[in-house]
């Protein structure tokens, strides 16, 4: 068994979608048989932009268009989780240790029938608005820490 201190983290960005009520997207991952509800996120592609990963990420598993999204704040620092032990070769091809982030929050222009979680490839099973102080509570307990740092960065525009 590879040493997962010796793994790399997968580079990754992460978007906080903001609707016209200051709630956040959550979506109820496919893959999962845990109650977790997580905010898009996915890898960055070699020589791709962080921010455009994102809206890209956006799109590909929310369904919502570049134009129907629009940059509030990036988070000033790259945050950082590593897999529980169990995970560790399991997901990725064993290539990671966990992930590191570049987040971003973003406000959503459009309307809910722009929201499509039914994509070429889905992630989700369902998807609500939640409260951004709901967010550590929904998701899997070894990426609490992360949503709770990103709350303390985007408080100045969470209301």
């Amino acid at each position: 068994m590879t040493d997962p201190a010796s793994l790399p983290y997968r580079p990754c960005a992460g978007v906080m979608l903001l609707n016209r009520a200051g709630r956040v997207f959550v979506g109820q991952r496919l893959d999962s048989t845990l109650e977790a509800w997580q905010m898009p996120q996915g890898g960055i592609d070699p020589g791709e932009d962080a921010l455009d990963a994102a809206f890209r990420e956006l799109w590909e598993e929310t369904g919502v268009a570049r134009q129907h999204a629009e940059l509030i704040a990036e988070a000033p620092e790259e945050l950082q989780y590593d897999l529980p032990e169990e995970l560790v070769g399991k997901v990725w091809k064993g290539k990671w240790r966990g992930q590191r982030q570049r987040w971003f929050l973003l406000r959503f222009l459009g309307e809910e029938g722009d929201i499509n979680i039914v994509t070429a490839e889905p992630e989700f099973r369902a998807w609500r608005w939640a409260e951004p102080a709901e967010l550590p509570e929904l998701i899997v307990p070894f990426k609490r820490a992360l949503y709770e740092r990103l709350l303390v960065l985007f408080a100045p525009h969470l209301g």
